[in-house]
């Protein structure tokens, strides 16, 4: 449906616009925060934002089920989260931000062999380029490019492990239950996967660093609106357009860190990172826009 679709789409960019800023909180937390620490904060007060909102529970799932959900928060959770930041501890971030966008790459390929969904289109491709052209003008604007082949394999895989969630969170969508309750699901077993990791990270506890009302304001960000809200549009997203289409917007995540560094932190867009906007809009439009067109012309009669 044309509503439904419209909703999705909105939902998609809602998502990316506030993932897109989370580096600034994170920033600012890092300070005095582990990097693991800041992860199990942020999603136990997502689950518990989640539980309030919606007290229902969720019944009558079956075995297979629950195994969808325990790999989604394995994979969405924990593993994507924890891989992206000890990658960022052997690489810059730079090269991660440039690999972590090949996300929607392998979830097209993944969710045609898993979901049987059709082979994208040759636009899908071109856009696929384009787009890594701009992020990669956008990420080393300015920097030299160094690789490092454990942290930058590291980022790759929690790229692969994006798209794996993302293609279990379109299995979910199918089973008919409210996005929140998945969603709340999913965080009980990620953050159920994640105990063993804080051990081996050296976790503190130590909620009175939460007394500085700057480090409460941006865990509360991330916990309430890039967890508990995000993780809802982004499966509701997924739900409605599919797993494809809306990895699509994780292309935006550059852009949006560039804007918010332009409107927050003051900071001066250059001609590369003006060009690397450009491009990867462009990219953004090419991989979707095609499809876009296909839909509402058979929904309005047009398409024959």
């Amino acid at each position: 449906m044309k509503g439904s679709s419209t909703t999705g789409n909105l939902a998609s960019l809602l998502t990316i616009i506030i993932w897109g800023t989370t580096f600034i909180s994170t920033k600012i937390l890092l300070v005095d925060f582990q990097p693991v620490e800041i992860l199990f904060f942020r999603f136990v007060i997502g689950l518990a934002a989640l539980l309030l909102v919606w007290p229902q529970s969720l019944k009558g799932t079956s075995r297979q089920q629950e195994l969808t959900f325990g790999l989604a928060g394995l994979c969405g959770i924990c593993l994507y989260y924890l891989l992206e930041n000890i990658a960022l501890t052997y690489t810059m971030a730079s090269n991660v931000g440039v690999i972590i966008s090949v996300a929607p790459f392998f979830t097209a390929i993944l969710s045609h062999v898993f979901l049987k969904e059709e082979r994208p289109e040759a636009s899908f491709f071109i856009g696929f380029a384009v787009a890594m052209a701009g992020i990669f003008l956008i990420s080393f604007n300015g920097s030299k490019l160094e690789l490092n082949p454990v942290g930058d394999l590291l980022a790759l895989l929690a790229a692969l492990i994006w798209a794996c969630y993302s293609v279990l969170t379109k299995k979910i969508g199918g089973y008919g239950y409210h996005t929140i309750l998945t969603t709340r699901r999913i965080f009980c077993y990620g953050i159920l996967f994640m105990l063993p990791p804080l051990f081996l990270f050296d976790f503190k506890l130590e909620l009175t660093r939460f007394a500085n009302p700057v480090y409460l304001f941006n865990i509360l960000f991330l916990g309430l609106g890039a967890s508990a809200l995000c993780f809802v549009t982004w499966n509701f997203a997924v739900k409605v357009l599919g797993a494809v289409k809306t990895s699509i917007y994780i292309y935006m995540v550059p852009v949006i860190t560039v804007v918010t560094s332009v409107v927050i932190l003051r900071e001066k867009i250059t001609a590369l990172a003006a060009a690397g906007t450009v491009l990867t809009l462009a990219g953004l439009l090419l991989s979707e826009g095609k499809g876009f067109l296909k839909k509402g012309g058979k929904q309005n009669g047009l398409a024959k």
